[in-house]
């Protein structure tokens, strides 16, 4: 699809010294990161059975896929991602549990139709345009039994400039005091400030609403980063 070759973020998933730092990079740029984790399994924990199998969409480096099979021990996971060096990644960071999970390389089409009992994607339709974004949710929704949920969390920015402009500082500024070196957080700030896929959270949730989804709520509002959980 179009947005790995227009996207430098994407781009970067495939460089080697990028994909080994990568670890680091969510904790400082992503407000409660690991507790986002597990409120993740808890959501899905609530309608997916115990021996339930759910599609992880955006599953390079596999810090969510390993967060969700450590607690949760009798799941099943299928992981997808476009780049190679990012499941490579995820192998690796699965350790003992890599045998519960089929990792795919490619988009959503290339995954299993399922049913899925339950699905996530974390961190990545922000790199998605609105129409692609939609299709993408459709064909997530169109993998998972019926009620079955679906857990997703990116970033969203007001449309209004001078709005748009002090949240980006203030991504800025949380990074900064997490711990990120000032040259990472502004080559960061300066690459998502001239992303055209971020969406306001109305518009946002307007997408995953018109994908399919009933009962979306928001559970996570953290600076410029927003969690919806909807239903099949």
């Amino acid at each position: 699809m179009a947005e790995t070759e227009e996207n430098p973020f994407l781009k970067s998933f495939e460089d080697p010294e990028a994909v080994a730092n990568y670890h680091s990079g969510p904790t400082l740029f992503v407000p409660g990161f690991h507790d986002l984790h597990l409120m993740t399994s808890l959501l899905l924990a609530e309608r997916v059975p115990a021996d339930g199998r759910i599609l992880v969409l955006g599953a390079g480096g596999g810090l969510e896929l390993k967060a969700l099979a450590q607690a949760q021990p009798e799941w099943t996971f299928e992981g997808v991602d476009p780049a190679g060096e990012m499941l490579s990644l995820a192998r690796t960071t699965l350790g003992e549990n890599a045998d519960r999970v089929h990792l795919v390389k490619g988009y959503i089409d290339d995954a299993s139709e399922g049913p899925f009992d339950g699905a996530v994607c974390l961190l990545t339709l922000h790199f998605l345009k609105s129409d692609e974004r939609r299709r993408t949710l459709r064909e997530i929704r169109d993998r998972l039994k019926p009620g079955a949920p679906f857990v997703a969390a990116h970033s969203c920015l007001p449309a209004d400039p001078d709005e748009r402009a002090l949240w980006l500082d203030r991504y800025a500024a949380f990074a900064r005091a997490a711990g990120a070196p000032a040259e990472m957080v502004e080559r960061a700030k300066d690459g998502v400030s001239k992303m055209d896929t971020l969406y306001s959270d109305y518009e946002d949730l307007s997408l995953i609403s018109k994908a399919g989804f009933s009962d979306v709520t928001l559970f996570y509002a953290a600076l410029t980063w927003r969690g919806w959980v909807g239903l099949a």
